[in-house]
């Protein structure tokens, strides 16, 4: 029996999958949880348009993310910090800080939790941190830390 999945089933497959398994198994299992429809030539269109939005979302998703990351890599961004005389900053610049600094200066909100600094920043200077926006797309942006 043919089916098309409506959510992630596993050893079966994805959701909007096209599948075929034992027709009991459809009747008592998967139909009964909605877990999954009949494929019928209606709902197979109903899929095949659910899958064309899909796609053109994730174009424009795509687009943002493109031109979020060229804006990252124009120009460095500036944190400012309180320093000893010797260069050497009074704790150490957070993830926190930098989502506050890109917020300020680029005008884009990214959550604290997608940036990670490569090592931990204790001195003036340029430090590199790299950004995870989720599906595979990430980018390293430099940042300069100077003193207040």
């Amino acid at each position: 029996m043919e089916i098309i999945l409506i959510q992630d089933v596993d050893n079966l497959g994805g959701a909007n999958e096209v599948v075929n398994v034992k027709s009991g198994y459809a009747r008592n299992f998967l139909l009964p949880r909605k877990l999954a429809i009949e494929s019928t030539p209606g709902n197979k269109a109903q899929l095949e348009e659910r899958l064309k939005q899909v796609a053109k979302k994730e174009a424009k998703m795509l687009a943002e993310i493109n031109n979020v990351i060229a804006k990252l890599k124009e120009a460095p961004l500036k944190l400012g910090a309180k320093t000893g005389t010797s260069g050497k900053i009074f704790g150490s610049v957070t993830s926190l800080q930098l989502s506050r600094a890109i917020r300020e200066q680029k005008g884009y909100e990214i959550d604290r939790r997608k940036i990670s600094i490569t090592d931990e920043v204790k001195e003036l200077g340029t430090h590199k941190a790299s950004i995870d926006f989720g599906n595979g797309h990430s980018t390293e942006v430099e940042f300069e830390v100077i003193a207040e």
